[in-house]
């Protein structure tokens, strides 16, 4: 394939961040991660507890490593398996760090999710993992939960990179930034250097369209079923267009003129979860310069093979965004009640997974003992 029918090559010429969303210790090992790195422009990592549960559960690729754990608590155990495939994927993409000018080759690292309602255990555990993980181009991932927004403020203020994750509605974005720029104004009152404290706000797309085409259904009529596909890229669009406003505004003028730089919008859930929709939908229509997509690496793959890349598809389509929002909350769905269920899902099933984590890592250490 040549250059310039690269999709991901053409993505990334657009202003597009591509990262990976997963991790494991297979991929480190075997060399896939530097090899997507070169073959898929991808400048960055996110992980979860789903992510990590998947990996322990799958192969033997941590057997040594919870051989040299056994005995261990499982808590203390989980914490040195992760932070140490962190630490690994973050030296593999150093390179990209340092040629970016710090702004990608980032891999994050969460926050145990059971702290989701908990802002000082969250400011403890970020401020640890932070200093366990010991690499400039970590960011840790805090959720955007009520309780979660004081923590990312603190968080920031310490001069630590932050990943804002589990974002759904347009106000709590807001809120997002918010607490990202009162971050960045106590890290300069600290006397931090803004340049290199890295944030992005993780806004979720897939779960919307789910949670929206389900109730469409429901109502079952025509106009309602015509609307099936087009909730989470207009919450997006929209979401954008809020970030476009804090970026225009005199708070985030006196950061950046102190060297900080913009809490980029990462699209977060782009793998496609209805077969009947494009696979590439959520790359292909929310192609801006400045943002980042995540894909799980199905979505990767498949965009590296029929991506499409034609222009921005983000900027100036708010009020379309808009419109297409009242036309759903018109059939009596409540864009606010969605956006809610889903913040509290996610932490249910984050939870989950690390519950999972936890078990699968104490078998292993039961087995290894």
């Amino acid at each position: 394939m040549s250059e310039q029918a690269n999709p991901t090559k053409r993505l990334s010429e657009a202003g597009v961040a591509i990262w990976l969303d997963d991790l494991s210790r297979e991929r480190l090992d075997t060399g896939n991660l530097a090899e997507l790195i070169k073959t898929r422009d991808v400048v960055g990592v996110t992980t979860n507890p789903t992510i990590f549960a998947g990996a322990l559960s799958q192969g033997d690729a941590y057997a040594t490593a919870l051989a040299e754990l056994a005995g261990t608590d499982v808590e203390a155990a989980v914490e040195r398996i992760t932070t140490d495939d962190v630490r690994a994927a973050a030296d593999v993409l150093r390179g990209v760090y340092d040629r970016s000018g710090t702004v990608d080759g980032r891999v994050s690292i969460e926050v145990d999710p059971r702290l989701a309602r908990d802002t000082e255990a969250t400011i403890a555990v970020a401020k640890r993992l932070w200093a366990t993980v010991g690499r400039p181009n970590v960011m840790i991932k805090i959720p955007a939960t009520l309780e979660g927004l004081p923590a990312i403020t603190a968080v920031l203020a310490e001069g630590i990179s932050v990943n804002v994750t589990l974002i759904f509605s347009i106000d709590r974005y807001k809120a997002v930034m918010d607490a990202f720029l009162a971050g960045l104004e106590a890290a300069r009152e600290n006397g931090h250097d803004l340049a290199p404290i890295g944030s992005v706000a993780s806004f979720f797309v897939s779960r919307v369209d789910s949670e929206v085409d389900k109730r469409l259904e429901a109502v079952g009529s025509e106009d309602a079923l015509a609307l099936r596909g087009h909730a989470a890229i207009a919450n997006a669009r929209l979401a954008y267009a809020a970030y476009e406003e804090v970026l225009a505004g005199e708070r985030w003028s006196a950061l950046a003129a102190a060297g900080a730089r913009p809490q980029r919008p990462l699209w977060a859930s782009t793998g496609v979860k209805n077969p009947d929709y494009r696979d590439t939908m959520y790359v292909d229509e929310l192609v801006v310069d400045g943002v980042v997509n995540t894909m799980p690496e199905k979505t990767l793959d498949a965009f590296a093979d029929h991506g499409i890349v034609l222009a921005d598809t983000v900027t100036g389509t708010a009020g379309t965004a808009a419109a297409t929002i009242a036309a759903i909350e018109a059939h009596g769905i409540s864009m606010a009640d969605v956006t809610q269920l889903l913040e509290d899902e996610g932490v249910v099933k984050f939870e989950k997974s690390w519950d999972e984590l936890l078990a699968t890592t104490q078998a292993g250490l039961d087995t290894a003992g």
